[in-house]
């Protein structure tokens, strides 16, 4: 069962201060890494939430209006390839989520986030936990909803490219992807800083 938080509480503080931060696609070769945080009730359950991973994608896409009605306040970020190319994969990571927890229109009095790697966001406490996302609902919560949000994103940019298929591969390094930019060549959404493709050393842009 998910954790409802990851410290005691202080007499002077509650739950819904707290908020889960996690982010999505990192390891794909084309489009955003997006990232969510969310604060949830202090009496926020539900039997379905777990590690977006963990979640099929019809449970995912039902949970989704779920928090974000319920929640007390959410926000979701995408950094895109431009930015990934220019600062790497891992400050971009951490900027969407410094950007999701932004977006709150209550700010928090702690953060957890998902993974051992974060900046000091100002002002505010954080903890970073290995594998939260299967840990604490508030980071589950966000994983989904990170999660929901970039697949919605690559569905829509699929229309303009089909022949990658990111409606189903999301732009993750499947077969399909890579034989695609093998006879297509790259588009403006790939990451031109990523190893599109295994046997090169190189990749003419």
């Amino acid at each position: 069962m998910l954790k409802s938080c990851y410290r005691p509480k202080l007499e002077t503080e509650t739950g819904e201060l707290e908020a889960g931060t996690d982010e999505a696609g990192r390891g794909c070769l084309a489009g955003p890494v997006t990232a969510a945080a969310i604060i949830l009730p202090e009496n926020f359950a539900n039997s379905i939430l777990n590690d977006s991973k963990q979640l099929s994608e019809s449970k995912r896409d039902f949970l989704r209006p779920i928090l974000e009605s319920e929640s007390i306040t959410y926000g979701v970020c995408h950094v895109f390839q431009e930015e990934i190319d220019e600062i790497n994969i891992l400050n971009a990571s951490i900027l969407a989520m410094h950007r999701a927890i932004d977006q709150l229109e209550q700010p928090p009095k702690f953060i957890l986030v998902d993974g051992n790697r974060f900046k000091p966001y100002p002002n505010i406490d954080h903890a970073c936990i290995v594998k939260g996302d299967s840990i604490y609902m508030s980071i589950a919560a966000a994983s989904v909803l990170a999660k929901t949000h970039r697949d919605e994103y690559m569905a829509k940019i699929h229309e303009e490219f089909p022949m990658y298929n990111w409606k189903k591969n999301k732009g993750y390094p499947t077969k399909e992807h890579r034989e695609a930019i093998k006879q297509y060549g790259l588009t403006k959404y790939h990451r031109k800083s990523f190893k599109q493709l295994p046997e090169q050393l190189t990749l003419d842009i």
